[in-house]
């Protein structure tokens, strides 16, 4: 049914948990996968701690290492199970619009990702990065919670 699949790591917990969980769909479906994970350019203001300390050129090695080992770990999880993948960086402050894109110039027939299940005003206030993708993916969209 499903033969590659995109699925975006942030190397959140949730995140980890959503690289596992479509790994092991992905191997029974014999799918292949392209994990990827979107660098947020670097802003003057920010309320990323990250960003705070850092000068543009320290964030963007600091932002590039972690996608990296981000990038790595899911793909030696994915290798250890049997499931072919490549990885992929790209760059973009609509992160949401990124993952669709990657997608599709990708030609992926499903997209995994995690959901951290924000509800009510937390949902509103700093938004979801999975409820856009499922609102503006025109490609099926699988949840992990």
């Amino acid at each position: 049914m499903f033969s590659n699949i995109l699925v975006p790591t942030d190397g959140s917990p949730l995140a980890v948990s959503a690289v596992e969980k479509a790994i092991d769909f992905a191997r029974d479906a014999k799918a292949t996968i392209i994990f990827v994970t979107v660098i947020e350019p670097f802003r003057i203001f920010s309320v990323d701690r990250k960003q705070l300390s850092s000068t543009r050129e320290d964030y963007r090695q600091f932002a590039d290492a972690q996608a990296s080992e981000f990038l790595t770990e899911a793909e030696m999880k994915a290798r250890h199970e049997g499931v072919v993948c490549r990885t992929l960086k790209v760059e973009s402050d609509e992160v949401y619009s990124a993952i669709i894109k990657a997608a599709i110039d990708n030609g992926c027939d499903l997209i995994a990702i995690a959901s951290h299940g924000r509800g009510g005003a937390g949902a509103l206030l700093l938004g979801s990065v999975t409820a856009r993708v499922l609102s503006h993916s025109r490609i099926p969209v699988l949840v992990y919670r």
